[in-house]
């Protein structure tokens, strides 16, 4: 469950930023309400899931996963480009977030 909450904190804050670039400096109501209530959503399911895990290991994931997600995000949809320096940084993330959920016993399994 733990698990659960954290991706949906991770979409939730992918979905938020994606708006804050189309909110053109909050003047748009739409764009902007979805950063509100997005980013309110984020932080409150992360407020949950360091109830159970610990800090470091949770903003690791938070922060590793949310940049992998946003730049496919930025990628697939804003057409934004993608070099291969960027890909193998974001390949190192994920490696990174593979290893502390298979391997440290931090992460609280």
């Amino acid at each position: 469950m733990k698990y659960l909450l954290l991706a949906a904190a991770i979409v939730a804050e992918v979905a938020a930023t994606t708006a804050l670039a189309r909110s053109a400096g909050f003047t748009r109501l739409g764009p902007s309400v979805i950063v509100v209530f997005g980013y309110g959503a984020a932080f409150y399911l992360l407020s949950l899931v360091l109830q159970v895990m610990p800090t470091g290991v949770v903003y690791g994931l938070w922060s590793g996963l949310g940049v992998v997600l946003i730049t496919l995000v930025a990628w697939i949809w804003g057409r934004q480009p993608l070099d291969w320096p960027a890909a193998l940084g974001l390949a190192l993330i994920v490696a990174g977030v593979v290893t502390i959920n298979l391997f440290s016993k931090a992460a609280g399994h």
